[in-house]
């Protein structure tokens, strides 16, 4: 499972604080413990509507004072996505494009050749589908763009799109429909999402967003944009791997156990 760490994301009220009074050492220190809890990339989005790219910047330095792990570059602008790649030490992701207005014209040239991954979510002009079968009409014109640009379908991170489960009762089943549909036609893509989208509005959220994860890792998700401080969550999360045939021998849920990242706290 490829976790990307959300933490350092504006639209989440205490980074938001942090950013607005530019706290240099509480986006270190949250990159610091994403990165010891075992993520594999570190999402940066600044959610300001000034000097959005400047702030950008400003946060992918610092995660990069305290981490080794490649930036997820996060942004409705897709300009700002690439224009602050060149801040970065190594390829990550960009998060995101989508059949969405010129996203894909802005960022699939500048990436093509290069090893950058890249976040694609399941919308158009005309939103987001409403069943899972416009959603994956638009996934296959997703990937007849990629396949212009020579982009492989293994740098792709296809998003479902969550929606919240107290407007719509059938966001998981859709978003599981979607998945098995998008892995049978293209096995090396992999799938993601905003894991805690589903519970948005909702009473006892981490329930709900562990439920998620479980049904939508059985269904073909590999990635997912998470809190991977999140003990409980990270603990199914290594579980659901060994149960699902993805963890020789339990090995890697015993380290991660061994290493402290979940079950009981040590004294």
């Amino acid at each position: 499972m490829i976790i990307i760490g959300e933490k350092v994301n504006g639209s989440i009220p205490k980074t938001g604080e942090a950013i607005a009074a530019k706290d240099a050492e509480y986006i270190r220190e949250i990159a610091r413990k994403q990165t010891a809890a075992g993520s594999h990339y570190l999402d940066c989005c600044a959610s300001v509507n000034e000097n959005e790219l400047e702030t950008v910047q400003w946060l992918i330095e610092l995660i990069q004072e305290e981490s080794d792990l490649p930036i997820c570059i996060d942004s409705p602008n897709s300009q700002v996505c690439v224009d602050a790649m060149k801040f970065c030490k190594k390829p990550g992701i960009i998060n995101s494009v989508s059949l969405e207005g010129d996203k894909i014209e802005v960022v699939f040239p500048v990436i093509a050749d290069t090893e950058w991954g890249c976040i694609a979510l399941l919308c158009d002009d005309n939103g987001i589908p409403h069943d899972a079968a416009g959603r994956i009409e638009v996934f296959k014109k997703l990937m007849i763009r990629a396949e212009e640009y020579g982009i492989a379908p293994d740098r792709l991170y296809i998003d479902p799109l969550v929606e919240t489960l107290g407007t719509n009762d059938q966001s998981l089943l859709t978003f599981v429909e979607v998945c098995r549909a998008v892995k049978e036609l293209y096995p090396d893509v992999h799938l993601t999402s905003g894991l805690s989208n589903i519970s948005f509005g909702l009473p006892g959220r981490k329930m709900i967003n562990i439920g998620f994860m479980v049904l939508a890792m059985n269904a073909g998700m590999d990635s997912a944009i998470i809190d991977p401080t999140n003990r409980d969550l990270l603990g199914v999360l290594f579980a659901t791997e060994a149960l699902l045939g993805n963890d020789e021998y339990c090995m890697e849920f015993i380290g991660a156990f061994r290493q402290n990242l979940f079950g009981p706290i040590k004294n």
